[in-house]
């Protein structure tokens, strides 16, 4: 257990890995809701799109013992990166915490992650437990996904196998992802199988049977200056910034508000609703109060936040509506 006058080693670190929209945010909020009260916990999360989003939603209602910091822009391990370092030791250094929690963005390549993680200065810092990996069964007819390198890769370093959305399969489908890792010489793997992303949290313990391999390069485009920290400029004055990106197959964008900027909550619940995109996660000021949206194929939640510094979105798909903006902009109280 680490304590605020003691040097930071050893500390329990779990990747929580799988693919766009399974489930990954809704599963670590259920891990820290059962976090220990006298714990701290650290949270590094990597988004594939420029907009830092996952901080504000997981952090929903505050918790004055969870440490949240965010990379955004792309996976991980382009960054092998020193955007990641540079996030995970200002965490660790600031949080000292009891267990760390590493959430790549779906499109991320974990095995690079796992790599830099194993290299010496943090074997001294960390030790390294089990990576979960986060499976929607419901998608292994889909050759989007069974195909792609990112989903295969996700599966091939999971100590768990989780069939997350369980309450949503078919009679067949928890056979078909047991036939699945079979079909691709994963049999040993623990599997298991929830809802909701309600993961058990004795599924992190125990050491991660990963060997660090040296990384896969793979082609990764940023549409943005890689210079350009979109996060942290200031606004113009229309009151919004738009970033974007593309990878993997899919492209990004989203904008940043300036936080006089108030939204309509009706018209913003039309817009969620409405688009059309593999993934979209927002927190808007609105009227109403703050709110965070989650978007999914299996539809949109929106919960009640406490605060946030200002409006961000974030849309992920293979092809978006180049209309997107002129339409969120229709939502500004202004506009009315």
């Amino acid at each position: 257990m680490q304590s605020d006058n003691q040097p930071i080693s050893a500390i329990p670190t779990n990747i929580i890995t799988g693919f766009l929209g399974v489930g990954k945010t809704s599963a670590i909020k259920h891990l820290l809701a059962q976090k220990p009260e006298d714990e701290r916990w650290a949270i590094l999360v990597n988004e594939f799109g420029e907009i830092g989003i996952d901080g504000n939603l997981l952090s929903g209602k505050q918790d004055e013992q969870v440490y949240i910091r965010e990379v955004p822009g792309g996976c991980m391990c382009c960054a092998s990166g020193l955007p990641m370092q540079i996030a995970l030791n200002q965490l660790l250094n600031e949080a000292k915490p009891h267990r760390l929690l590493i959430e790549p963005t779906g499109l991320g390549h974990p095995l690079e992650v796992l790599q830099l993680l194993s290299n010496q200065y943090y074997q001294q810092l960390l030790s390294l437990e089990k990576v979960i990996t986060l499976v929607d069964a419901r998608n292994l007819t889909d050759t989007r996904y069974t195909e792609h390198a990112t989903f295969n890769q996700q599966i091939a370093i999971a100590d768990v196998v989780v069939g997350n959305k369980l309450d949503l399969y078919q009679d067949t489908q928890k056979a078909q992802l047991k036939l699945f890792l079979t079909e691709k010489g994963f049999e040993s793997k623990q599997l298991e199988f929830c809802s909701h992303g309600q993961l058990n949290p004795h599924w992190l313990s125990g050491k991660t049977i990963n060997n660090a391999k040296p990384p896969c390069h793979h082609h990764h485009h940023h549409d943005a200056d890689p210079a350009r920290d979109i996060n942290a400029e200031p606004f113009p004055e229309d009151g919004f910034l738009k970033a974007q990106n593309e990878g993997e197959g899919f492209v990004s964008v989203g904008w940043r508000f300036a936080p006089d900027q108030v939204f309509d909550r009706e018209k913003l619940r039309v817009f969620v609703t409405s688009v059309d995109a593999e993934r979209l996660k927002a927190v808007f000021i609105t009227m109403d109060g703050i709110f965070g949206y989650n978007k999914t194929a299996d539809g949109t939640t929106e919960i009640e936040l406490d605060e946030c510094i200002e409006s961000r979105i974030e849309i992920i798909g293979e092809n978006l509506n180049p209309d997107l903006e002129a339409t969120l902009l229709t939502c500004l109280v202004a506009h009315q």
